[in-house]
């Protein structure tokens, strides 16, 4: 994997089997979380929360998927998604959308984009197997192509902050760094605990290691926004993980507007040894 990529203070820039993966509940309606990637799984339909099965309710094909889902066996979750596709005459985008995600569970990401792909052929504006598609190019570090797809994501669903939060991802792996920050930026905006909650959301990343140009990048987005606290946390860590021109950071207009910040002057007056591998 490249060098940049997605991790914040104290969620280890995740990804890769942590975080990420791949993939949200309609950005804040999800079911699972899936590590290596960022996937979007609503429970029934977008915006919609399936209700338990009333007591003596035969268990549909679905909801035996789901549980499978949830105890992460993702081969028999495969086997009883497909039942329920056959049931509806394969008509069903949400459980086509699923099936994708428990393909890519099992890191069978050509599977999972067909199945996305059947999913977002159902219904047009469905806009979470469009993000999960480009989280299986992503999870091939094939980001170009990842853009692609989160940038048709927006198109539609502009008030996703997943969704801006993975296209930032995609372009920081491009060292892309003007737009990641922007991304970034807008994905905070929307939501301000995106960072602390993605994976609550089933956003997940693949992260390879330290990387302190990543978090002065994340540092400046903090600043940018006036969280001073954030901004500190992320400088320190790019610090620790070898970050070495203090000269940039001093000049940065970003940092500049916490300049007077106690923590960061602190932190500026006494800088941690970095943490060798």
């Amino acid at each position: 994997m490249e060098d940049e990529m997605l991790a914040q203070p104290g969620m280890k820039w995740f990804m890769v089997r942590t975080l990420i993966f791949v993939l949200c509940l309609s950005a804040a309606h999800s079911l699972f979380a899936y590590q290596g990637g960022q996937f979007t799984l609503p429970p029934s339909g977008p915006g919609q929360v399936q209700p338990p099965p009333a007591a003596g309710h035969p268990l549909t094909f679905e909801e035996r998927a789901d549980i499978f889902m949830a105890r992460k066996s993702y081969d028999d979750a495969v086997e009883y998604y497909k039942r329920a596709l056959k049931q509806t005459r394969f008509a069903n985008p949400i459980v086509w959308n699923k099936l994708g995600i428990a393909y890519q569970q099992l890191q069978d990401y050509a599977a999972a984009r067909s199945a996305y792909n059947k999913a977002v052929q159902r219904q047009k504006d469905y806009t979470e197997p469009m993000n999960n598609i480009g989280t299986t190019y992503f999870m091939q570090k094939r980001y170009g192509k990842s853009v692609k797809y989160y940038l048709k994501a927006i198109k539609l669903s502009p008030e996703s902050a997943s969704y801006h939060l993975n296209l930032g991802t995609s372009y920081m792996q491009m060292k892309r760094y003007k737009e990641s920050v922007d991304e970034y930026r807008t994905a905070l905006s929307l939501d301000p605990n995106i960072f602390s909650q993605r994976s609550a959301f089933g956003t997940t990343m693949e992260a390879r290691g330290a990387d302190p140009e990543y978090y002065f990048y994340l540092g400046k987005v903090f600043a940018s926004l006036g969280r001073a606290e954030d901004a500190v946390r992320s400088l320190r860590r790019a610090l620790e993980d070898g970050f070495k021109d203090r000269k940039r950071i001093l000049d940065d207009p970003d940092f500049m507007k916490i300049s007077q910040n106690p923590a960061y002057v602190e932190l500026m007056n006494n800088p941690p040894v970095g943490i060798k591998d």
